[in-house]
């Protein structure tokens, strides 16, 4: 008996490393098929129980690599993000049937309702490290076009099922899996593509300097400077230009009509629209505010956009009076959620803006194009975080974001990484974490939608719904049977 618990803690360990090694930044994408044919495994001849808890290990061994970076920020939050996913994944392996052609329609199911349920709960959730992020560079990644990145997630099970029945000879349930996914891909490949309204060149800066460092006072005319300085080396003109969230940080040592005046000099001096990132002090004065402002190439504002999906823990401190009993790093003052459409007017058209965090949630983006978005952008900050982890995985959650809504997408961060992003998700440029650098293209504006832009996740919803309801009245059952 111990000797059989070690093999399957060790199975266990395996399915979860393939599927963790399959994510950014490692990105070995073949790896996620491994990691589902070696899940299937795991679920045959087992009690409802015993699938609980191996659904469970194989998540932990999945999360806790894949989401190291939550460690830097908070340990203990990290151990009970992980401890609760993994709650989540048991219930779907639980709700699985252990064998048989139900489980070959079931387990892709479940696992999508999992999946789904961590990006929106608990506190709204925590989209990193999914699965479909793994197939951004793989032919299965352009499924995302037909109905979110749900259905990619949906073709990766399929894939790992359709192995295992090769290698045990079921060829016709193998050539059903593989069927299935290749005429889901043909979809993708056919499916009526956006118009191109105009091009435009567009300029992401990225200001550069030291990373994992926290904001301070001192910093905020500092790196304001490194934009407006790393601004200064287009030796071309431009249409657009990009900055990173929150580089305008007035209220302590910068005022903010001296800040104002500073950002709206470089709009004038480029003769471009500028979106640039704020974050300051609410007029209330009890919380902030973190929002992108688009400033004319006459150096005007236009309009600005706050952000809506705000980080927990960072932004806002649910549960504010139980937490400040064990911890006094949490953020003094919440953040205001912001009320208006994603989208901002510029002189070449409207851009959609989807701010930091907002990136790795898929109805942000979707929310942008069907408010007339032809252009996608995505400031950041990643200055904060440990390793490459969050950076890679949200250029990976942002080449989604292009391929679903068949938009280019720009991405800045003032320390990197900064990327710009094809309507077919391929990384067109990229810089490093901490140089300064400018990225300049030509980009298209687009109009139309997808179907995944109009049906977003709700096919793979009720998929999983289905699956999960009828697997489980399928479990139940087995278990009646020998009693009668």
């Amino acid at each position: 008996m111990p000797f059989k618990r070690g093999r399957t803690t060790l199975h266990c360990a395996a399915t979860g490393i393939c599927i963790a090694g399959s994510l950014p930044p490692w990105g070995w994408w073949p790896l996620a098929f491994v990691g589902f044919a070696l899940f299937d495994r795991l679920l045959l001849d087992t009690t409802g129980p015993q699938r609980f808890r191996r659904g469970w290990m194989v998540a932990a061994w999945w999360l806790f690599p894949a989401m190291l970076w939550m460690f830097d920020l908070t340990a203990p939050g990290y151990f009970l993000a992980v401890a609760i996913f993994g709650v989540f994944f048991g219930v779907a392996a639980a709700a699985t049937p252990p064998d048989g052609p139900a489980k070959l329609a079931i387990f892709p199911g479940t696992f999508a309702l999992a999946e789904i349920a961590r990006w929106y709960w608990p506190f709204g959730g925590v989209p990193l490290a999914n699965v479909a992020l793994s197939q951004v560079n793989s032919p299965l990644g352009q499924a995302a076009r037909l109905a979110s990145p749900l259905l990619v997630v949906i073709l990766v099970v399929i894939v790992g099922q359709a192995l295992v029945s090769l290698l045990l000879r079921r060829y016709r349930a193998a050539a059903i899996g593989i069927g299935f996914v290749a005429l889901v891909l043909l979809g993708a490949a056919v499916h009526p593509r956006a118009q191109v309204e105009r091009t435009a060149n567009v300029a992401v800066v990225q200001g550069g300097g030291p990373t994992r460092t926290r904001a301070s006072r001192a910093q905020e005319p500092v790196v304001l400077a490194r934009h407006i300085e790393a601004t200064k080396q287009l030796t071309q003109q431009v249409d657009l230009i990009l900055w990173p969230e929150n580089v305008v940080n007035p209220g302590g040592i910068l005022d903010f009509d001296e800040a104002a005046d500073r950002v709206s000099q470089v709009a004038r001096e480029q003769n471009a629209s500028l979106l640039a990132g704020w974050f300051h002090r609410a007029p209330n004065g009890e919380n902030t505010v973190n929002y992108q402002s688009s400033i004319n190439p006459d150096g005007t504002v236009v309009g600005r956009y706050d952000k809506v999906q705000i980080v927990p823990f960072g932004e806002y401190v649910p549960l504010r009076g139980l937490i400040e009993m064990f911890s006094d790093e949490i953020p003094n003052r919440d953040v205001l959620r912001g009320t208006e459409p994603p989208v901002l007017d510029t002189s070449i058209g409207p851009v959609g803006v989807a701010i930091s965090w907002e990136a790795f949630f898929d109805h942000r983006s979707r929310h942008a194009v069907r408010s007339g978005a032809q252009l996608l952008t995505n400031p950041t900050n990643g200055a904060t975080y440990w390793l490459t982890q969050v950076h890679t995985q949200q250029i990976a959650s942002n080449q989604l974001r292009a391929i679903e809504n068949d938009r280019w997408l720009l991405m800045a961060g003032p320390t990197g990484l900064s990327a710009i992003i094809s309507p077919d998700g391929e990384v067109i440029q990229r810089s490093d974490i901490g140089e300064r650098r400018v990225l300049v293209e030509t980009i298209e504006m687009r109009s139309g939608r997808t179907i995944s832009s109009r049906v977003g996740s709700w096919p793979g919803l009720i998929y999983g719904v289905l699956a999960f309801t009828g697997g489980s009245l399928l479990v139940s059952r087995r278990q009646a049977t020998p009693s009668e």
